[in-house]
């Protein structure tokens, strides 16, 4: 007898999944501990950039939003490309002409090292209309990896939204959309250009309490979390209780 030989072609690679055994208080405070390291400069419109202004970087980021949801990237592929132009931008003067082939550069960068099968550069260049050639996306790249001193593995509020949640006394069938709810609120802070200097812990924090307080989402007990929320939380990153919902007042 012939033997079959199946083929199942899925639409996306295959995934790993989260692993629960590292949500753990040992990663928590590492990642508290590194995540300082990999913050950009607060102030370099002023003290670095002299052609770049805010709202061209919040363009770029909502572009790169934009193609990473289309070509259907890991989650984690935005935030890391935001931070790498954050991160590049605070140490070399760039051409505002420059700025999406920057862009395209950290999101091919972004897409390698979290993606099973990464953006080609042929599929990014096409996704600026074709005004920047493969070439020019791959000096970019060399050129960004040279700037971060090669050190790409950035701490981002993605890597503290699963921690905070298993925190949570909510039920099991409720945890999804208040990731997702709180995963966006944080992909809003990334393109908002008052938040480029927060610490990606504050990020997070702030978009879980924004995430259940939109959702109004109740504890086991039936009694409204938002405000004990605030409180663990702003206790777990040592931060200010009172800072937390307000941070996310100019994402909604």
């Amino acid at each position: 007898m012939e033997s079959l030989l199946l083929c199942c072609e899925a639409d996306r690679p295959a995934r790993a999944y989260r692993d629960s055994n590292l949500l753990t208080d040992r990663v928590l405070r590492a990642l508290l501990r590194a995540e300082d390291k990999y913050l950009p400069a607060p102030n370099y419109f002023k003290c670095v950039q002299r052609e770049i202004a805010p709202y061209m970087r919040r363009i770029v980021a909502t572009w790169v939003l934009e193609v990473c949801e289309e070509q259907r990237c890991e989650e984690e592929v935005f935030p890391l490309a935001i931070n790498y132009i954050d991160r590049f931008l605070s140490v070399e003067p760039t051409k505002k002409n420059h700025l999406q082939l920057l862009g395209a550069a950290c999101m091919f960068l972004a897409s390698k090292l979290k993606e099973t099968i990464p953006l080609t550069a042929d599929k990014l260049c096409i996704y600026t209309d074709n005004s920047i050639t493969p070439t020019q996306l791959l000096k970019m790249e060399l050129l960004v990896l040279n700037k971060l001193k090669w050190d790409l593995a950035s701490v981002t509020p993605l890597d503290f939204i699963d921690h905070f949640l298993s925190q949570l006394p909510v039920r099991r069938e409720s945890r999804t959309i208040l990731r997702k709810h709180a995963q966006t609120f944080a992909e809003l802070c990334a393109t908002d250009n008052k938040f480029i200097a927060s610490p990606p812990s504050m990020v997070a924090a702030g978009s879980m309490v924004a995430a259940v307080e939109g959702l109004q989402m109740k504890m086991v007990g039936n009694a409204l979390m938002s405000h004990k929320l605030t409180e663990q939380l702003a206790q777990t990153i040592r931060s200010d209780p009172v800072g937390l919902p307000s941070s996310m007042s100019g994402t909604n």
